[in-house]
């Protein structure tokens, strides 16, 4: 009994040690903690100072047959519009500017304007872009600085994306819009926001877009307004990994420009464009 009595006794203490040495080991006594992950690593979003290619519309007559092509014709464009897109006889250059113009045909319920785009004549991937605009007054207009895909790698749109730098429906005055559209996102409920600028139809005013493999950023007289990361999700939200060209234009009407109808005593109804500069991305 007493025998038996003291060999449970050391039975105890020994399995008493030998488990205090096991916590003490699992709890990191004497051994080295793996190190935290280190933080999200943050990515200076940095451009060329000067601009690689750029339009400042200082010859006047015709815009540079070189830079720019026109979207021509008046099939809605996919957003029930109104106008008809013309081969250049509603854009010109004076006094320093690009006007796009878009007017009303007499005596008729039809309406003509311009669509230029850079198309397979300034394609981009990644970069700052800066135009400087004043925008058309009026009820009916719909006024846009934007970016599609050139090749539509990842299908028709919305697959393949779009940029919208700038979007202005006259019924909305002053109030400006930056918006993107993917697959995952796209039309009423694309990424975007709308800022007011006062004086957008009175004045000239800076349109930015910083676009990087990083993400895209809009600016509005370089203020900031807007900011999309790339999620690393694949092209349904990120489609802008390719190439895309730019589009200068006014729609008349439209399922959002002409929301509230058309006001035909606006025109003719002008956007100028004081230049478009584009700074490639370093890194």
């Amino acid at each position: 009994m007493i025998k038996s009595t003291i060999e449970r006794s050391f039975y105890i203490l020994a399995v008493s040690f030998l488990f205090s040495c096991s916590s003490k080991s699992s709890s990191g006594g004497g051994v080295t903690a793996p190190p935290p992950p280190p933080p999200p690593t943050v990515h200076e979003w940095l451009f060329e100072n000067n601009a690689s290619w750029t339009e400042e519309f200082n010859t006047d007559g015709a815009p540079d047959a070189n830079k720019w092509s026109y979207d021509v014709g008046g099939n809605g464009w996919g957003n029930n519009e109104l106008q008809n897109y013309t081969d250049g006889q509603n854009a010109s250059v004076s006094s320093g500017t690009l006007k796009i113009i878009a007017r009303k045909v007499e005596f008729s319920n039809t309406y003509t304007s311009a669509r230029m785009v850079t198309k397979n004549k300034a394609d981009w991937l990644y970069g700052r872009f800066e135009i400087k605009a004043k925008l058309p007054k009026g009820r009916g207009t719909w006024p846009a600085i934007w970016m599609l895909p050139t090749d539509n790698a990842y299908g028709g749109w919305p697959n393949s994306g779009e940029i919208d730098i700038m979007e202005h429906v006259g019924y909305d005055l002053n109030n400006v819009h930056f918006t993107l559209h993917a697959n995952a996102f796209n039309g009423a409920n694309g990424k975007g926001v709308g800022k007011y600028i006062g004086g957008a139809t009175d004045d000239f005013h800076l349109y930015r877009l910083d676009w990087t493999s990083y993400g895209i950023r809009g600016y509005f007289d370089n203020e900031k307004v807007f900011e999309y990361l790339n999620p690393g999700a694949g092209y349904t939200t990120w489609p802008y990994d390719k190439k895309f060209h730019m589009l200068l234009n006014i729609a008349v009407g439209g399922n959002w420009g002409g929301a509230q109808g058309v006001d035909d005593t606006i025109f003719p109804a002008t956007m100028e464009i004081d230049y478009v500069r584009f700074y490639p991305f370093t890194r």
